[in-house]
């Protein structure tokens, strides 16, 4: 009976080693897996926070434009009025011909010039509205490796 006795001692000290082991185990993952979990939280906080921002970005660089345009066409508006009046007010056909010409010529300029200008300022407002997100990608890929070591 004290064999009995003791290959049963053997067998409950053995069960519950193995109770141990897999509480400690089932510990560890849950513990690595909530470090996952934080990581990947981290990682949403960051890239809401890189959506606001070039937002935030993206709307002040659709006013700088919309103000160019409005200062462009204002000044346009202004231009046209007073060649207007300068051609209805020269005294000959000739004259007024030259008007509406060196007009023609200089709005052609302005507008190529208000174009190229428009150009550089969407290409700016692009460039700093995608800046926040720079790295957004390496940032995901670290903190997947992170949540797989």
């Amino acid at each position: 009976m004290s064999k009995a006795k003791t290959a049963g001692e053997k067998a409950t000290v053995s069960a519950e080693s193995a109770v141990e082991s897999g509480a400690a185990a089932l510990k560890s993952g849950l513990e690595k897996a909530m470090q996952g979990y934080d990581a990947v939280l981290g990682y949403s906080k960051d890239t809401a926070e890189a959506v606001m921002k070039s937002a935030t970005v993206a709307g002040k660089g659709i006013e700088s434009i919309n103000s160019e345009i409005y200062a462009y066409s204002k000044q346009s508006i202004e231009d046209t009025v007073t060649v207007t009046k300068a051609v209805l007010g020269s005294k000959s056909v000739h004259e007024a011909f030259e008007y509406q010409t060196d007009f023609a010529k200089s709005a052609f300029e302005a507008y190529v010039a208000e174009v190229s200008k428009l150009s550089e300022l969407a290409t700016a407002a692009s460039r700093d509205t995608f800046a926040p997100f720079k790295g957004r990608v390496q940032a995901w890929l670290d903190t997947v490796q992170s949540a797989r070591a």
